[in-house]
């Protein structure tokens, strides 16, 4: 049977395909999974089981208003009579839905992934989604006790660690009698791509609720998710830097060279530099390409005693101690400087400027090289005592991290820096 669109308004669409189940299953779209032609949230993973669903997609970021969702009802109740077993599926809006309308969509079993309570800002700290919040069409939307279900089983996966996951489902906790918790922690609100597996799906849906056993599925399945290990290292950085650096070099996953965002990539890489020996195997397994090579020239010294760089692997101005370069010489350069003018860099013996633009993306152009309208080169200036870096009116200074920023319009210490 094709797939039907069975309602739809200006907030929701609804989608219905017969499968040879007993079971449908009412799968709720979030803000990444928004109605988009005849697509149903996790329809790939249902498909392989046969499952009957419809697919309930939110068109726009305005969270199933109950008005929409009571003009759904009208068309959607002659399928739910059809079928013996109605179980909600869904993700953080999703699940928020899933939980929310589980009485009158009669479900016998819910699962919300990171689920809300409300998005109102009278309701929640969390401010992730108070924008979205309109007064009219999401009066009284916090889930309330009268919305829950007493025939219907409730299961509710979450980051324990995620303060604001955490504090929806602590508000959402003492409604539910018959709730069941699976904690997932160091995912934040990932929980849905690192736990998207067609099996596991299957369980959640028919499996008796056993938590030893879904525990163990859940392991596996963390073990093959890209998502579970960025999740891991936004967790780790800064307080568990060697046991992060050991996970990066430890893991045998090939990412792709956009996984990490630019910020991530450039704290990892400081971490692998600093605590091990980097490889280029290990840089390609975490998708992060290197140009080699430069050379090393004239060095500046921050006012912590660690020389100012070039990161070939992140493309950015950086300062590390004298020992992490001596092991990484042909990841981090040393800038080339001799007087006022330009900062430059060598690459095979090919003088490179480094140039910036105002969303600070930094790329290398030949000497003699036409810039693009928006880059800018990075200028240093010789004074009597110090050396300054700038760019536009700013000036770069390096802190104790060695993280250099173009931020201040005026010169302190740590926008000084001496040759050595």
């Amino acid at each position: 049977m094709d797939k039907q669109i069975i309602f739809e308004d200006e907030h929701i669409r609804a989608i219905y395909l017969e499968g040879t189940t007993e079971t449908l299953v009412l799968s709720f779209g979030d803000l990444i999974t928004r109605a988009k032609g005849t697509s149903i949230n996790a329809e790939k993973s249902l498909m392989k089981y046969d499952y009957s669903m419809v697919g309930i997609m939110p068109k726009q970021k305005s969270w199933f208003p109950a008005v929409s969702m009571s003009a759904l009802l009208e068309f959607l109740t002659p399928i739910l009579q059809k079928y013996q077993r109605i179980v909600g599926y869904g993700g953080s809006m999703g699940g928020y839905a899933a939980i929310k309308y589980s009485k009158p969509l009669k479900m016998n079993r819910v699962v919300a992934m990171v689920p809300q309570y409300s998005i109102n800002p009278e309701d929640v700290d969390d401010k992730r989604y108070t924008d979205f919040y309109d007064a009219d069409l999401n009066a009284d939307m916090q889930i309330q006790a009268q919305d829950i279900n007493p025939e219907c089983e409730y299961i509710i996966v979450y980051d324990p660690y995620f303060e604001h996951d955490k504090e929806h489902y602590l508000k959402i906790k003492p409604l539910i009698p018959q709730l069941h918790t699976l904690h997932l922690p160091y995912t934040g609100h990932d929980a849905i791509a690192v736990l998207a597996s067609s099996a596991l799906l299957h369980d959640f849906i028919e499996r008796p609720f056993e938590p030893i056993y879904f525990y163990r599925q859940m392991r596996e399945v963390k073990k093959n998710s890209k998502f579970y290990y960025r999740s891991v290292v936004a967790h780790l950085l800064g307080a568990h830097n060697e046991a992060l650096g050991n996970i990066l070099k430890g893991i045998d996953l090939q990412l792709d060279k956009n996984f990490f965002d630019a910020s991530l990539k450039q704290t990892i890489t400081r971490i692998l530099l600093t605590n091990k020996r980097v490889d280029e195997q290990d840089l390609e397994k975490l998708g992060i390409q290197v140009n080699f090579a430069f050379e090393e020239k004239n060095q500046l010294q921050d006012r912590f005693g660690n020389i100012l760089v070039f990161n070939v692997i992140t493309q950015k101005v950086e300062s590390y101690e004298q020992q992490v370069i001596d092991i990484n010489g042909k990841y981090i350069i040393p800038l080339h400087v001799e007087h006022s003018g330009l900062v430059q860099v060598e690459v095979k013996k090919q003088t490179y400027l480094i140039c910036m633009n105002d969303r600070r993306v930094t790329k290398l152009f030949k000497q003699y090289e036409a810039l693009s309208l928006d880059m800018h080169p990075i200028v240093i200036k010789k004074c009597p005592e110090f050396y300054l870096l700038s760019y536009k009116n700013l000036y770069m200074h390096s802190d104790e991290q060695g993280n250099c920023n173009f931020e201040s319009e005026s010169v302190q210490d740590n926008e000084k820096f001496t040759m050595i």
